[in-house]
């Protein structure tokens, strides 16, 4: 049996821009590492969760590691807040939040992520503030800061349960059933909570929206009150004053262990929360790797060494790297080019020459396209490469969405891969 590295880049694909002489930013970069693999392997198209679905990442990980989503995900709320060590029982309310900036007429959103330059630091001291200055009539939170303008919310109700079935008050994601959906276009404004259709009768949901709009409230006052946002203001930086929450679930979801799905055991290193969180809901091992420097030329080697000393120890390893995604998210074309050059240059070239190739099987994918003209997720599929082992080559020449699309593997789901790189690992 190979051993297995799967390796997803987060929000890779796109389509074509006019700027890059109509290729994507994935065909635009100059990635000889990665092409090279393509040569020696196979390539298809994927749907990380579905056809006409624009997934966020949670659901997306979820199937890509071999799970079906519709069956498990209780929301992207519970897999984070569980994730940074927040206790979930069933009938609580957890939820993904975005500290974000709200205009002077109290329904305009300026920045869904303030400019994207809140600190970790400054994040910790503002929730510090709401969670000892913010009251709620008839539940109790617990309200957490993770990564830059990223937190988690937990609200406990006093006398009664919580329930999920809620809409969100960030405008950017739309629920359909218990997923969470990127909206291509939206207003951007403050939204108001309500229970979702079918559950205007509950009153746990009409409970848990109306202390979800109570606590963003609450919080918005509080945090136009920080001295930490009026430093921000004086400094000409747009003040982090409002909530944006999304995604609610009311209990953890119950995955069978993947060691038990497939007999292997897996160890992943991952950057965000979610990813996190969906690990070790599935007994993958998290392998640690150290802070992000904010520098791609010193991080992504000590990743690749990382990788190496450690698939020795597991018959896989889910690598999750962020690095497409956020550029894509403004709309920066270039600047995912150039990241997506520099997992290649700094990554991949650190990785490949020490890995045994022909005992490893190593996937390439996506979790989804994050597409630059749209600055959102959407429904596009991703490219997938595999090579390694016993995997006999089909002609393709580069990694991209075009050439993915005339590979032998054709179009798969996500929750195909992992099957079918188990597959080429027994070959």
């Amino acid at each position: 049996m190979k051993k297995i590295l799967y390796i997803v880049l987060d929000g890779l694909g796109d389509l074509p821009i006019a700027a890059l002489n109509n290729k994507t930013p994935l065909e635009a970069a100059f990635t000889p590492q990665m092409d090279r693999l393509a040569q020696r392997g196979k390539s298809g198209l994927v749907y990380p969760v579905g056809k006409g679905i624009a997934p966020e990442s949670d659901i997306a990980v979820i199937s890509l590691l071999g799970y079906d989503a519709h069956k498990y995900y209780t929301g992207r709320g519970p897999l984070e807040s569980f994730a940074e060590g927040l206790d979930i029982e069933e009938g609580n309310l957890a939820l993904r939040v975005n500290f974000a900036t709200l205009a002077e007429d109290g329904s305009s959103i300026k920045d869904r992520r303030v400019g994207r330059n809140l600190t970790t630091e400054e994040a910790t001291a503002l929730a510090k503030e709401i969670n000892s200055k913010v009251a709620l009539s008839s539940a109790t939170f617990e309200f957490k800061n993770t990564i830059g303008h990223r937190g988690v919310l937990v609200i406990r109700g006093v006398r009664s349960q919580l329930s999920g079935w809620i809409t969100n008050t960030d405008p950017a994601y739309d629920r359909e059933g218990v997923f969470g959906i990127a909206k291509e276009k939206f207003e951007n404004l403050l939204a108001r909570s309500t229970a979702m259709p079918g559950y205007e009768g509950s009153a746990e949901a009409v409970a848990s929206a109306g202390l979800l709009n109570e606590f963003t409230e609450k919080s918005n006052k509080v945090l136009n009150e920080s001295l930490l946002n009026k430093k921000r203001i004086s400094e000409g930086k747009l003040p982090a004053n409002v909530i944006l929450s999304r995604d609610a679930g009311d209990r953890l979801p119950k995955f069978p262990p993947m060691e038990s799905l497939y007999n292997l055991k897996f160890g992943s290193f991952v950057q965000m929360p979610v990813e996190k969180g969906i690990a070790l809901l599935t007994g993958i091992d998290i392998i640690d790797i150290p802070e992000s420097t904010g520098h791609l030329d010193v991080d992504y080697p000590i990743w690749a060494k990382v990788a190496l000393e450690s698939i020795g120890k597991y018959d896989g390893i889910y690598v999750h790297i962020k690095g497409p995604d956020e550029p894509a998210h403004d709309g920066d074309y270039q600047h995912k080019k150039e990241i997506i050059e520099a997992i290649d240059k700094f990554f991949f070239a650190n990785l490949l020459p020490n890995l045994d190739i022909s005992n490893t099987i190593i996937a390439i994918t996506a979790d989804h396209s994050t597409v630059c003209a749209v600055k959102a997720h959407t429904a596009d599929p991703v490219p997938l490469l595999v090579c390694g082992g016993n995997v006999k080559p089909d002609g393709t020449l580069s990694f991209s969405e075009k050439t993915a699309r005339l590979g032998s593997i054709g179009e798969l789901l996500g929750n195909q891969i992992m099957p079918f790189l188990i597959k080429s690992a027994s070959l």
